[in-house]
């Protein structure tokens, strides 16, 4: 049932992820150098792509294109790349498999780049997985790579080729920008983008700047009170006699979640972890005859603190609404809770600890202006006895949550 509800969740936001994405106004210039006016379907691409998806009206059929045939494309106030052959080197970043060679080993490529910074000079970015590399250019020098490589220097130290700052210092001067701006830079996209930046200021010089169109990564902090429905079984093995169904329960619950929104694919992806205490509370009587008294009493106190930690997909519906599903892996920790079984008159025959369980949650729900949300999850069973020889436990809930985001 775990992996019929795992699949069915998977098979919907694959669906999902390539409905929503929206076709919106661009441009791609061909190999001839006709500029042609299109609708591109804007997938804010995580990885620098090869080919892009495209149609000429609302109701014309989807075409695709890509490198050989394109110079260049964009969507207008989003994003812009270019097609250009330039030395690549794929050398590894991870500390495994470094090089022992100081030196980029260049092979002459043919890709689209995107363009971060626009101007008298230009800086543009290229991303295939974990690799990730910079270029540059201006008016007088073609697009070059911005060179930098981490290798091996021995068998337990690490160093770094950080040539670009030699390229920046010989190409891109200004009287306001010292040598020590150029040791403290680091090769990183956001430090590379500011230090653009500053160029064009430094010489009054008007620049675009794309990266500042196209959505960061961004937190969600919310609290998330919630109505749970909940139901209890326990069985033991041996003889049944201590069996009790607990049936349904409706209980109150309350978490904070932590929110982190993906800078790619237009902000529709996430995860989150959100601490969440919940209980139980209920008791049982039943007639049985292998007590004094034949009446047995069954309590259960059950608390625990669960921390939801999973990924959610958003449906956009407009530009203040969207639905949204949820996976999550729910780690718990259970606190003081325990099954206490009694006789007819309150004497106590003995006592089960509830321990923490983990199991699966999944979820669907509305979010609107970015504030307000609810959810409807359901959380897998789970078994708090399984430790126990002769009990075992299922435990089960769907809850109903609210949320209201406050940062």
């Amino acid at each position: 049932m775990k992996k019929q509800l795992l699949s069915l969740l998977i098979w919907v936001i694959t669906i999902g992820t390539y409905s929503q994405i929206s076709f919106e106004n661009g441009y791609y210039i061909t190999n001839s150098n006709e500029k042609v006016a299109c609708q591109i379907r804007n997938v804010d691409w995580k990885n620098t792509p090869i080919e892009f998806e495209y149609r000429l009206s609302e109701h014309s059929e989807t075409q695709k294109m890509g490198i050989p045939e394109v110079k260049e494309f964009g969507v207008y106030n989003f994003s812009k790349f270019v097609r250009a052959k330039v030395d690549m080197d794929r050398s590894s970043d991870n500390i495994q498999n470094l090089s022992a060679n100081k030196h980029p080993i260049f092979q002459q490529e043919e890709i689209f780049l995107n363009v971060l910074i626009e101007g008298e000079a230009n800086l543009y970015e290229y991303i295939d997985g974990h690799l990730k590399r910079y270029f540059f250019n201006l008016d007088t020098i073609d697009i070059q790579p911005l060179v930098h490589k981490t290798y091996r220097f021995s068998a337990t130290e690490i160093g770094a080729n950080n040539q670009f700052r030699q390229q920046l210092l010989n190409h891109l001067k200004c009287d306001s920008m010292n040598g020590m701006d150029i040791e403290r830079l680091t090769y990183k996209k956001d430090r590379l983008i500011a230090y653009f930046i500053q160029y064009h200021h430094c010489h009054g010089m008007a620049f675009t700047n794309y990266s500042e169109r196209q959505k960061s990564a961004f937190f969600n902090v919310s609290l998330r009170p919630r109505l749970n429905s909940s139901s209890l079984t326990i069985e033991n093995q041996p003889s049944g006699s201590r069996n009790t169904d607990f049936g349904h329960k409706l209980g109150f619950g309350l978490g904070v979640e932590l929110e982190f929104v993906l800078p790619f694919n237009k902000n529709k992806w996430s995860i989150f972890v959100e601490p969440t205490y919940q209980s139980f509370k209920a008791d049982k009587t039943r007639e049985v005859t292998n007590i004094s008294g034949q009446i047995l009493i069954a309590e259960v106190d059950y608390n625990s603190i669960e921390i939801p930690i999973g990924v959610r997909h958003y449906f956009f519906l407009n530009s203040n609404s969207k639905l949204f599903l949820n996976f999550a892996y729910v780690v718990e920790v259970a606190l003081d809770s325990t099954i206490e079984f009694k006789r007819g008159d309150g004497s106590v025959i003995g006592d089960l600890e509830m321990k923490s369980s983990n199991n699966i949650a999944l979820g669907a729900g509305y979010k609107i202006n970015d504030k307000y949300s609810v959810e409807l999850r359901y959380l897998t069973s789970k078994n708090n006895l399984g430790y126990h020889n002769t009990y075992d436990s299922d435990y089960r809930s769907v809850s109903l949550i609210f949320g209201y985001s406050f940062l």
